[in-house]
């Protein structure tokens, strides 16, 4: 009884508190970053840390295994997972570049868990058989970092493409002013040069906001490289740690369960991605569209599968609140 109360009051004070993070960064989004309030939302994602990591151990206590039996359990974790990425990021970069994608994803996961998924799957219960091996906290562990960390490479790499979209376009819209202005000055000189005072006002500072979409996304695809790099090798990990539990299972290092092959999948399509960063001329948009494919390819492998329901992978499979 104490375990499940202090369950419940660890997830609603993680949950809470990672909310008014959301609210603090829509703030100063949309009105000016004040330094106070950014300050207080770094430090809502530490609360947040080890409100989730006591609701993780408190849950370990009282199941008596590692929580990641079902898919709430994994879903915490992989919130845990983005509020741990967080962190590191913020000790790697003080600007924390992570933050816009880390704090929502976190409050995405954890508010599915909470909110999309029956009662009855909050419910910690015993393990089946073939779960209960000391693999489970290897192999289960190094696949949810992987797909947050893989998550949240892949969205920095789509927010590339989105700000490079946006660059063509306005170099594009650049030029063609470009060549009206000079079509004009051949048909009425006298015209420009009344006009030219008006028209450097309004073209000095171009090259400044194109510097500064050009340093956003270098940072964007810099980031982006190192976190899905990280979050490969958690993946490569975690199918090679599957793969010798399964012969310890089943008798077999891999059987083409649908989990396992769209695992593989994912695997392959960040093989390609770190390809073509080794490559310098696919370097850069072609590289984020190749990430940004991986994105779907996760949510097929960690979402999509567990609704199915079927394959040697079934235990993750759940049922939606209903009304």
């Amino acid at each position: 009884m104490i375990f499940v109360t202090l369950e419940h009051i660890l997830t609603h004070l993680s949950f809470s508190i990672i909310s008014i993070v959301i609210t603090i960064h829509l703030v100063t989004l949309l009105v000016h970053e004040i330094i106070g309030l950014r300050d207080s939302s770094e430090k809502g994602m530490i609360v947040t840390f080890f409100s989730i990591t006591g609701l993780l151990v408190t849950r370990w206590i009282s199941s008596r295994h590692f929580p990641l039996s079902n898919l709430y359990e994994s879903l915490i974790f992989l919130s845990w997972s983005f509020s741990i990425i967080h962190l590191i990021s913020k000790i790697w970069n003080h600007k924390n570049d992570l933050s816009a994608i880390t704090a929502p994803s976190a409050i995405f996961t954890q508010g599915f868990a909470t909110s999309g998924l029956s009662s009855e799957m909050h419910q910690s219960s015993r393990l089946v058989p073939a779960l209960q091996s000391q693999w489970l906290m290897m192999h289960v562990s190094m696949m949810l970092l992987s797909y947050a960390a893989l998550l949240c490479g892949s969205l920095l790499s789509v927010a590339f493409l989105v700000i490079t979209f946006r660059k063509n376009i306005d170099i594009f819209c650049q030029r063609k002013i470009f060549l009206i202005k000079i079509k004009s000055f051949f048909f009425d000189k006298i015209e420009y040069l009344n006009k030219k005072k008006n028209v450097f006002k309004h073209t000095s500072f171009v090259p400044f906001r194109n510097y500064y979409k050009y340093q956003l996304t270098q940072r964007l695809d810099y980031w982006s490289y190192r976190v899905i790099s990280l979050g490969f090798t958690f993946l490569t990990i975690g199918i090679l740690s599957g793969a010798v539990w399964a012969n310890e299972a089943w008798g077999s290092y891999w059987n083409w369960d649908p989990k396992e092959t769209w695992a593989f999948i994912t695997w392959t399509i960040f093989a390609i991605y770190s390809h073509t960063r080794a490559n310098q001329s696919l370097q850069g948009t072609n590289s984020s569209l190749v990430a940004s494919i991986g994105f779907l390819i996760i949510w097929i492998c960690y979402f999509g599968i567990n609704l199915l329901g079927i394959g040697l992978h079934s235990y993750g499979s759940f049922t939606l609140t209903s009304n």
